[in-house]
């Protein structure tokens, strides 16, 4: 099992910045993948950025140029820098863990982004 602990969300303005952690603790071993997903309402969860544990990251397009996924592998934490948000960015953001064949969700935290 692992558990994830997500932190930083909240509300901002149209165009500032926001960093999540979200920190995982119990069976973790290499390699893995750890990422964030969101959900707005009414929507399907999506993904936003995953990185791999030797570093190599993904992002969804809608998160490109403007977000910045890094992880500390000795903390097992992953961040997730936002920058530029925009109202479209609030959504429910759920930190995630995958090895293999398993993956564990953290519980979630809220952006919400004003215009």
């Amino acid at each position: 099992q692992v558990q994830l602990v997500e932190s930083g969300g909240g509300l901002v303005q149209a165009g500032g910045s926001l960093r999540l952690s979200c920190a995982a603790s119990g069976s973790i071993s290499s390699p893995n993948a750890m990422g964030w997903y969101r959900q707005a309402p009414g929507k399907q969860r999506e993904l936003v950025a995953t990185i791999i544990s030797f570093g190599s990251a993904n992002y969804a397009d809608s998160a490109k140029g403007r977000f910045t996924i890094s992880r500390d592998n000795a903390k097992n934490t992953v961040y997730l820098q936002m920058n530029s948000l925009k109202p479209e960015d609030t959504a429910v953001y759920y930190c995630n863990f995958r090895r293999l064949s398993s993956q564990f969700w953290g519980q979630g935290t809220q952006v919400t982004v004003s215009s």
